[in-house]
Order: C-alpha cells, then sequence, then structure tokens
C-alpha cells in the first residue's frame, strides 16, 4: 500500500479537529474589535433596508447570568441572520441604569443620601458603581460571540438619553395622559417607595383571616327599606358581616360595600353575645355558618344588595360612621359577600370610593408603621399590628371568627418581602385620560406577537392595569421635571416649554441640573409661587421610552423610531413591552414595535427552577470556560426557546457531540479543497456528474428552507436541519459514496473536479448557515476556504448558489431520494453481516438485489456505477420473480418492493481502491446487469475486491482501474 499512496488524492487539512473554543474564543473576539468588524458590517450594508432589532435594556447590576446569555444569543442569531439576509440590521445594546437597585449596593458603600454623604456624591457614586457593572457585562456579551455597536451603547443614564427621557415626559403631557393623585400603590416598606406592577411578584404567605361584625345603625331604615319582609323576626342587633386577609387595613375603613345584582340573606342565630340578625351573601350562608359553627340558623328574608346602600353602619372599634356602598367588583369567590373598604389601601376600594366621595384614609407612614396619630396602633408596624387588631375586636364583640388563610400575595421582586398597597400622592399615567387604554388595545391588535398566545396574555394586562403610578421617592434617577402651583396644585402653564429647558440643562450637566436648580432660573418672579417636584420616575418608564430616547436619536434610523422587533423573556407583557406600548401610545398614538418575541425561562433537565440552593444554577461563564461559546449558542438555537428551556451538564455534553458532528463534517468538506481553486478548476453545474449536481440542489433546497426558518426565528428547526444535513444527507450518503472518487481518480480529473466543485458549493453555502448560531466556528472556518472572499463571513450574504440545469439524465431530487431509499436497506443487511463477523467493510460483501420493474429501471440507470452507490465491489441487479429465501424483503416509501441478498466475498481487494470487482455480464432474461464474483483480489490502491487485480504485471496488487487512473487517461464517470 505504501508505493500506491502517494498516487491517491488523500483529505488534508490545517483546519483543527480539536475546536479549543475556550481557547480561540477570546482570540476572535479581540480580532473582531481590532478589525472593527462591527463598523465594517454597517458601512458594507448602509445602503441596504433597514431592520430594527431594539434591544430591551438589562440592568446594570451584578454578573450576566443564563438567562442574559439565552436573550443576547437569540438577538444576535437575529440580527445576523438578517444581516446576511440582505438588509442593514444594526444592534444597539443598551443598559438600565437608574434606580433601586443600584441605591442599595451604593448605600453599602457610602451610606444613604443626606445622611454621610450629599445627594450630589450618593449620585455620582451610583453613576460610578452603574459604569463598573456596565463595562463587566458588556464583557461578557461580547464573550458569547454578540456583534453590536458596544463603543457606544445606550446608556439611561447618559446626560443625552436622561434628557430625552424627560422630554419624553413633556410629550406625555402635552397629550393629556398625566395626572396626580392619592391613590393606593404597591408599596415596599423596605424600598421605602412606590413600586411598579412589573416590580411586584406573587408568593404563597399566611395571613390571618377574619370575619367582622359592622352593626346597622338604624334598624328602622332597614325595615323601611325591606318592607316585604315579616319584621316580627327581626333582631334588635343586625349586623353586616365583612371578611379580610388584612386586618390591620380596619382602621381606615371608610364603607362596607355589596355587589347590587346579589342576593343577600338576613340570618337570625345566636352569639355569645345574644341573638343577632347577620346579612351575608344568600350563596355564602351555609360555609359562613359552618366557619362560625352556628347549627342552628334562620333565613328571616332575601333582598338584593341594592336595597341597603346609604345605610349607616357603626365601625366595629372607631367612633366612626360608615355607609353601606355598591360596586360589582363583590363577588362570591371567598369571604361573605360584603366587603370592607379602604379606598387608601385597596385599588378597587379606591376606584369604588371615588364615586361616594369617600375619604382617602391612609394611616400608615412610609417606612409600614401606623403614624402616631393613630388611635389604638400608633407606632406598630402592619403586619404586627394585625394580632393588635384582632384583639381590639374580640375585646368589642366584634370578631366572629379568626383562621389562618393560605393565599398568593404580592411581595417586592427585590426584597422578597410582603408589601402594602398604601395611598399616597403620586404622578401617574391615566389608563383612561383621552382613551390611552382604548388606544393601545387597539395598537395591540395591529402588532405581531411571537408566539400567538402572546397577544392574549398582553391584552388582558392591559385591559387590566390601573393607572401607571410613575412617581418614585429616590434619589438616584431621572427627576419628574415639574413645577407645581403652591395653592391650586395645578402644573404651570409652560410645563411643556419648561421641560425642555430643563432638558437643555441635563443635556450639559446630567440629572444633577434639576435637582440643584433655582426654581428663580427658569420661573424668575413666580418662583416662590410654585413647589419644584423632587420624584424620580419609575426606571420602567427609562426604558419605556428608549424607542424615543434611542431609536430617534441614532443615525440613519427611520424617521420616527418604530422598531421591526422587541425580543424578551414573557415576564416582559407585564414589564417593558407593556411599558413601551402604552408610552409609546401616549406620545405617537402608536405601538413602537411592528412584532414583539418573547422565550421562556431556564429550568434543570426535570424541569425545575434554577435556584441555587437546589445546586442546578449553569453559569454560562462555567459552560464557556468549559466548552466554548459556540456551544452555548448552540444549545441555545437547538432548544424551541417558546417554552421553558432545559439546560445541564448532560443537556450540554450531548449539544457539543452535535457540534462535533457539524465541525467534523465542516473539516472533511474543506480537507477535499486542499488544492482546489475555484476561480480556474470549478466546473459548471451542467457538466457535473449527476450525484454531484444533486448535492448541490439538495443543498439549495435546505438554504431556501433555513431562509425561510431564520425569518420566521424557528432556530431549533434550523439546528436539526442542518445537523441532519450533515449526519445524512453528507456523513451517510453523499460523502460516502464520492470518498473512492476523490481519493482514486486522476487528480485533474472531471470525475474528482466535479465533486470537488459541488463541495466547494456546499461548504460556502453552509458555513453561512450556520453563521448566526456558530459564530466562532464559522468565522473560523471561513478563514479555510479557498478563492478570494471577504474579510469575514459576517460581511457576505447567503451563497448565491448558480443556476443548477436540469439533469439531462433525470437524476433529480426525487430520483436520488429512491436510490438512497433502497440504499438504506441495502447498508441494514452489510450491517448485520458485519455485526455477525462475516465482513468488515461494505466492500468485502457481494450483493444481490430482486427489484420490481419501476425501482429496477431506476436502479439500472446507474448502469456499473450503481456499486459506487451502493460502496460494494459487486452488485447484482434482477428483475424480482422468485427471489432466493435468503432475501430480506423490503417495502419502500413508494410502495416499491426489494429483496436483499448480501454474502461475504472470498476474494482479495485492490491494493489501490479497495473494491472487489468482476466484469459486467449478462445472465439470463431475467438479468438486467449482473456483477459476478470469480476468484478476486483486492486492490491494494482502491480496496476494491476484483477480479482484474494483478492483470499488469507492473502492478501486482491494484485492479486495471486503478492503472488506468495512474498511468492512463483516467476512469470515466457519469452518474456517481
Amino acid at each position: 500500500m505504501t508505493q500506491y499512496k502517494d498516487t491517491l488524492n488523500l483529505p488534508k487539512t490545517a483546519f483543527p479537529m480539536k475546536a479549543n473554543l475556550a481557547q480561540r474564543e477570546p482570540n476572535q473576539v479581540k480580532q473582531w474589535e481590532a478589525d472593527q468588524l462591527y463598523h465594517k458590517l454597517r458601512e458594507a450594508n448602509k445602503d441596504k433596508p433597514l431592520f430594527v432589532l431594539h434591544d430591551g435594556p438589562p440592568y446594570a447590576n451584578g454578573d450576566i447570568h443564563i438567562g442574559h446569555a439565552i436573550n443576547k444569543i437569540l438577538k444576535d442569531i437575529i440580527v445576523k441572520s438578517r444581516n446576511m439576509a440582505g438588509f442593514n440590521a444594526p444592534y444597539i445594546p443598551g443598559w438600565d441604569c437608574h434606580g433601586l437597585p443600584i441605591e442599595l449596593q451604593v448605600e453599602k458603600k457610602v451610606g444613604k443620601a443626606g445622611h454621610k454623604v450629599t445627594a450630589r456624591e450618593f449620585r455620582t457614586a451610583c453613576r460610578e458603581y452603574a459604569s463598573k457593572q456596565v463595562n463587566a457585562q458588556r464583557d461578557g456579551f461580547k464573550r458569547l460571540g454578540v456583534l453590536g455597536d458596544w463603543d457606544n451603547p445606550y446608556l439611561t443614564m447618559d446626560f443625552q438619553m436622561e434628557a430625552d427621557i424627560v422630554r419624553a415626559l413633556g410629550q406625555i403631557i402635552a397629550n393629556g395622559h398625566l395626572h396626580k393623585g392619592a391613590k393606593p400603590v404597591h408599596w415596599c416598606a423596605d424600598c421605602g417607595s412606590a413600586l411598579a406592577e412589573a416590580e411586584v411578584e406573587y408568593e404563597d404567605k399566611y395571613s390571618p383571616a377574619i370575619d367582622v361584625r359592622f352593626n346597622l345603625l338604624d334598624r328602622e331604615a332597614l325595615k323601611a327599606r325591606l318592607e316585604h319582609l315579616d319584621h316580627s323576626h327581626l333582631c334588635d342587633d343586625i349586623a353586616l358581616v365583612i371578611w379580610t386577609t388584612t386586618p390591620w387595613t380596619l382602621p381606615a375603613n371608610q364603607a362596607v360595600c355589596l355587589n347590587p345584582k346579589l342576593e343577600y340573606s338576613l340570618v337570625r342565630c345566636s352569639l355569645e353575645q345574644g341573638e343577632v340578625c347577620l346579612i351575608l351573601a344568600s350563596e355564602l350562608v351555609e360555609a359562613c355558618t359552618e366557619r362560625y359553627g352556628i347549627n342552628d340558623f334562620r333565613i328571616v328574608g332575601v333582598f338584593a344588595g341594592e336595597a341597603l346602600e346609604g345605610l349607616k353602619l357603626q365601625h366595629p372599634f372607631y367612633e366612626r360612621e360608615v355607609p353601606v356602598i355598591l360596586g360589582d367588583h363583590v363577588t362570591l369567590d371567598a369571604g361573605t359577600g360584603c366587603v370592607h373598604t379602604a379606598p387608601g389601601h385597596g385599588v378597587d376600594d379606591y376606584n369604588v370610593g371615588q364615586r361616594y366621595q369617600l375619604a382617602i384614609d391612609n394611616p400608615v407612614g412610609p417606612n409600614g408603621v401606623f403614624l402616631e396619630d393613630t388611635p389604638l396602633f400608633a407606632g406598630m408596624h402592619v403586619f404586627k399590628a394585625n394580632d393588635a387588631v384582632m384583639d381590639v375586636l374580640r375585646e368589642r364583640h366584634a370578631l366572629i371568627h379568626a383562621e389562618k388563610f393560605l393565599h398568593s400575595y404580592p411581595h417586592c421582586w427585590r426584597h422578597k418581602t410582603p408589601i402594602i398597597f398604601r395611598a399616597t400622592p403620586q404622578w401617574f399615567i391615566s389608563m383612561e385620560q383621552n382613551q390611552l387604554r382604548t388606544d393601545a388595545l387597539a395598537q395591540i391588535k395591529q402588532t405581531t406577537w411571537l408566539p400567538d398566545w402572546g397577544e392574549a396574555r398582553i391584552e388582558g394586562m392591559m385591559q387590566g392595569r390601573p393607572d401607571w403610578c410613575i412617581s418614585r421617592q429616590r434619589t438616584w434617577g431621572v427627576p419628574i421635571a415639574l413645577f407645581v402651583h403652591k395653592q391650586t396644585e395645578q402644573l404651570h402653564p409652560r410645563t411643556v416649554e419648561l421641560i425642555e429647558q430643563v432638558a437643555q440643562l441635563i443635556e450639559q450637566q446630567g440629572i444633577d441640573a434639576w435637582f440643584e436648580l433655582d426654581p428663580k432660573t427658569l420661573l424668575g418672579d413666580e418662583a416662590d409661587d410654585y413647589m419644584q417636584v423632587k420624584d424620580t420616575l419609575d426606571v420602567w418608564f427609562d426604558s419605556g421610552v428608549s424607542h424615543s430616547a434611542v431609536l430617534h436619536r441614532r443615525e440613519g434610523y427611520a424617521d420616527y423610531p418604530l422598531a421591526d422587533l422587541y425580543l424578551e423573556g414573557s415576564d416582559q407583557h407585564r414589564g417593558w413591552f407593556n411599558s413601551s406600548l402604552t408610552t409609546g401610545v401616549a406620545m405617537t398614538g402608536k405601538a413602537p414595535y411592528k412584532a414583539a418575541l418573547t422565550h421562556g425561562f431556564t429550568v434543570d433537565a426535570k424541569g425545575e427552577k434554577m435556584s441555587k440552593s437546589k445546586g442546578n444554577v449553569v453559569a454560562p461563564q462555567k459552560v464557556m470556560n468549559q466548552y466554548g461559546a459556540d456551544i452555548l449558542r448552540l444549545w441555545v438555537s437547538a432548544t424551541d426557546y417558546r417554552a421553558e428551556m432545559k439546560v445541564s451538564d448532560e443537556i450540554l455534553k450531548r449539544t457539543a457531540d452535535a457540534y462535533r458532528r457539524i465541525r467534523n463534517t465542516s473539516r472533511y468538506l474543506l480537507a477535499n479543497l486542499n488544492d482546489f481553486d475555484p476561480a480556474t478548476q470549478q466546473v459548471p453545474l451542467d457538466e457535473m456528474i449527476s450525484l454531484d449536481r444533486w448535492a448541490v440542489a439538495r443543498a439549495k433546497q435546505l438554504q431556501d428552507e433555513l431562509q425561510h426558518d431564520y425569518e420566521q426565528y424557528e432556530f431549533h428547526k434550523i439546528y436539526q436541519k442542518v445537523h441532519n444535513f450533515c449526519a445524512i444527507d453528507m456523513g451517510s450518503f453523499y460523502l460516502d459514496v464520492i470518498k473512492d472518487r476523490i481519493y482514486t481518480t486522476q487528480e485533474n480529473s472531471l470525475a474528482r473536479r466535479s465533486a470537488q466543485s459541488a463541495v466547494f458549493h456546499i461548504v460556502e453555502a453552509m458555513v453561512r448557515w450556520f453563521a448566526p448560531i456558530l459564530s466562532f466556528t464559522a468565522e473560523e472556518i471561513w478563514g479555510f476556504l479557498p478563492g478570494e472572499r471577504a474579510d469575514s463571513v459576517f460581511l457576505d450574504e447567503w451563497y448565491d448558489f448558480p443556476a443548477i440545469p436540469k439533469d439531462p439524465y433525470g437524476m433529480d431530487l426525487d430520483y436520488w431520494q429512491r436510490v438512497i431509499e433502497v440504499r438504506d436497506v441495502v447498508n441494514k443487511e452489510l450491517e448485520a453481516l458485519r455485526v455477525a463477523g462475516e465482513i468488515g467493510a461494505n466492500l468485502q460483501a457481494e450483493v444481490q438485489l430482486y427489484c420490481g420493474r419501476e425501482i429496477l429501471d431506476i436502479l439500472a440507470r446507474l448502469e456499473d456505477e450503481l456499486r459506487f452507490v451502493l460502496i460494494t465491489s459487486n452488485t447484482e441487479l434482477y428483475l424480482a420473480g422468485e427471489p432466493p429465501e435468503e432475501a430480506q424483503h423490503y417495502t419502500l416509501s413508494s410502495n416499491d418492493e426489494v429483496w436483499v441478498a448480501v454474502s461475504a466475498s472470498e476474494h482479495k481487494k485492490c491494493e489501490r481502491c479497495w473494491h472487489y470487482r468482476a466484469d459486467v455480464g449478462q445472465d439470463d432474461a431475467n438479468t438486467v446487469h449482473i456483477f459476478y464474483v470469480p476468484r478476486q483480489k483486492k486492490c491494494e490502491r482502491c480496496w476494491h475486491y476484483r477480479a482484474d487485480v494483478g492483470q499488469d504485471e507492473r502492478h501486482p496488487t491494484i485492479c486495471t482501474r486503478c492503472v488506468e487512473n495512474i498511468e492512463g487517461d483516467g476512469e470515466q464517470r457519469t452518474y456517481a
């Protein structure tokens, strides 16, 4: 064999088999930066149609986690694929830089603003802390292979953006959507601030559930309302019973609410204090009396809730009369059907209270403690006051029942502690003024939601969301830059004009310009009449108006910032998607995005939520250090991100195995192009061998599918198809078949250059297919491809295949698919022979095929080259009559029938091509082609077993085919 090795065209490449991604990738990141790849890409694509994916900003605090990695990789895949599809798709990363989490971190180092440091010093420390966090996260995102304008990201703390956030507020005010009110808002005592809806999460909590009586003050008034009842059965003692899980809110009670249309009952029964008539919703009487331990009771009468409107009740422990009011929010889900109403502590309570002009009483301070002038409970924390409230109720014989109740309760997402509803003077974007809610719901219908269930999700949230409380009582945030009249509490009549003046100051000095502003600078002599608002904006407002403050500002974007796509986690229907939609509609009447795409969250292999305590957290840094970023990127693409995304060490190992298949296929393709110059040696498609033409057509067919999958954001399909192409179309078929031709035919023969040309087209296309996903590997492959090309794969577009002509022999995609099916069943039988130990390689076997006329004619078109397709030295092809008993029967997908018989050859193989083969002959009428086996030898060069091995005395160990390929004109191939 040694003497013939140099006559073979063996594969050769410097492209390494071992990826060493963890070591190579950081160098590639540095190279992209040194080459200014992103800026070259922008310059190259500047005249192409624009595609804008607007980045939802992560919060500038802490190391990047697996959720960050998923989000950024998905965005990067989309942006890169859009660039390769012929768009100008920029990517401007951003960060959310204001707000409480950063304040809390800074407080640990320098103390609270106004104590050890001034407010300005505190804000400076916050800015410095956020900058460090941005830099650290930026390095992490770049390490993931994400291309973007990293040198010029958007930061909500940049002076320009702070100014534009203020301008956005001014535009919303100009459109009539802002108002001030003492509404109940989610309040975290630990934060000392109001919370946005998106900052609230729900956890199970045990609360005291109590039933409390509110005594009726005027028995005669009730009798007058209920003339149809037998008044002789009425007790002197009559009470409405409320049920609540927040006893601490009873000091703020202003009314008891009934549903006007529900039926209520007067229930006569005995309590410790004697006979009493309790008013309960009729459908809840049985449940209530059972809860109270009352076995003997009587229904005195029934009536609609609306009959009691306006009756006066005695507050259970204060000298306060409270009315009976009506509200549709009262249901029969739990309780008594009579709802304790404290407008200062609940949204429904507030809304119904507005109709009845109830007082908005809030006796609770910002620290969650009752104010000093609160009778009975002054100085108590609200949750600790629950027991005290119940004690007072017992003393006054108002507590009918108490028990522990497990329910879903709002918690602060930062402190993980229970929060309260607390009415404080706040600034709100009204959902009703100027039909903001209606317009937002209409825009939801105009937006594409991916997956489509996202539409119903955000629609439900928009329908139910209360007015948006945008004010916070913090130090580190964009100011609500308003002047309010001290007497009338009205905004200054020149508010919009003043906001622009403030914005110009902030552009120069940052937000300190407002907090340190002397009002006389802007108001002159009016300054003494106005109060300068020092509240800051909710950070969701900052990011929510980024469609205006970022896209509108960047050169090359459309005149109005309407993004093609927003992409975030599924929690952002109540977060960034929502705040962006609300501000977009409030500012311009339109949603700021054409489409919104959501991805799920990570869970472990068992589907359990990740947590440090469980030890199942997968850190992207660890994955990149162990496997490389491309493995993480491949896992993201392989997972259907629309649902929960499972990740674990075992899953990543399987992903690494799939990666090796793709890499090894690419390496083999490159290795067979080691002497190929596409400029001078490329064979036109109309001159190619049929199988090579099929391979190019199959690659073109797949590319069309992949382009569609990229457009539809179905990356898991791309992963599956590319992997199958490498493993099945290439590895199990095409590359397996052409190996003999590329290795053994003459170096410059049509047979070999045709295969190389096909391989060139395939690898040119394939490197682009997975470039958006396996970015590092694609760039590495790009550097090993022959021919002139752009400096980076990302500076090119999808491969432009040459026109693929019709095959002159009718061997199109469908034809070869039917041949592949036959090959698959032959391989099954050869594998069984191999497992039995009778053969090693396929070339050591003899194959007999007995076929129906149609499939026989298909196979017969290949003539003598059928053996190359089946990779056997000898193949006998018969028209099926009576197949031998040992032949195995198969029915193909086309319903064609094939019988396959295989046996081991007793002969030697060609030392060069390794084939075992006899000459073509004819048998009887039923035989179309028969390749029969006389005494044969293995060719030392091609390894085929052939009768003609040794016929040339100069080459006693190789077959005549190999002799022809070494010294003659070379063998001719037509089909395979």
